[in-house]
């Protein structure tokens, strides 16, 4: 994680605004893909294949093999082991995919991911959506589904794989403790449609029933309300440190400075103090579900 010298880092939300896999990735995802696809070309050419014949050979188009050497598509695990086969690589081609699924990911995600897999603690106020680690795939696909402009389908599915993954927090041992606190015009907007929007509360349901995981309504009448300055998120790691991460439009924020970090972490302790309890927000999931 990079921090400046004021205690923040900044990159683009979610990656949601970087369309194009090449020139758009972070310089380290990058070199990654340029490294995998120079390969691929290595190892064709001295195959003495076409692209076509590669293609072939493996299961795939032409167009798709030349994507993948141009960095247009980032390979699948399934066409690496298919060309390492083919190609006689012995493995070396087979061998990237663990390094491909880690630039699959935009870097602000694999920053959080990281913090996560680090952490004892985390706490997140969400004011527009549900927090991504408690999210359906059905409902992360509609919401990304739902950006303007548009995604590619490539890139939705980049930034779908990147938030489902996150939620191997919840199998961690030993467990951390995880607490949410929602808006409650959250639970009603249907993104992907009524089913959708059912799946996911029946979702909420299991996941504030673990005994790790505490959840909480925000109730849109209440008159004091210490979140108006948006969400929030506040990680306490296995060290002792704590870190604190806030979205805009199109800037993931990370807060490493203590005074900043404090001062988010009181706050989200108020919005836990102003919310429903948990059995009472269970209790309040539970009937919105029933009028859905």
């Amino acid at each position: 994680m990079e921090v400046a010298g004021v205690g923040t880092a900044e990159h683009a939300a979610d990656g949601a605004d970087v369309e194009d896999w090449g020139s758009g990735l972070e310089d380290d995802s990058a070199a990654v893909l340029k490294m995998v696809a120079r390969q691929i070309k290595l190892w064709r050419e001295a195959a003495g294949l076409r692209q076509a014949e590669l293609g072939e050979a493996i299961g795939y188009s032409e167009d798709l093999v030349s994507a993948v050497e141009r960095r247009r598509r980032v390979p699948q695990p399934e066409f690496l082991d298919a060309a390492d086969r083919v190609l006689g690589a012995g493995g070396k081609i087979a061998e990237m995919k663990r390094d491909v699924a880690e630039a699959r990911y935009p870097k602000k995600v694999r920053d959080l991911a990281k913090l996560e897999a680090d952490a004892v603690e985390l706490g997140a106020y969400g004011n527009h959506n549900l927090h991504g680690l408690l999210q359906t795939e059905e409902y992360t696909r509609a919401l990304f589904g739902v950006r303007r402009p548009a995604l590619s389908p490539d890139d939705l599915e980049r930034f779908v794989s990147a938030r489902l993954a996150r939620q191997a927090i919840f199998e961690r041992q030993p467990s951390p403790t995880l607490t949410f606190v929602q808006e409650e015009v959250t639970l009603h907007r249907p993104i992907g449609g009524r089913a959708v929007l059912r799946r996911q509360l029946e979702q909420l349901l299991f996941a504030g029933q673990l005994r790790h995981v505490e959840i909480q309504v925000m109730p849109t009448n209440r008159e004091d309300h210490a979140g108006m300055g948006g969400e929030l998120q506040v990680l306490k790691l296995k060290d002792g440190t704590a870190v604190g991460h806030s979205e805009a439009q199109l800037t993931s924020r990370l807060v490493s400075d203590p005074k900043q970090v404090q001062l988010l972490d009181m706050r989200y302790g108020i919005i836990r103090s102003q919310a429903l309890s948990p059995w009472e927000s269970l209790a309040f999931i539970e009937k919105v579900l029933g009028e859905t």
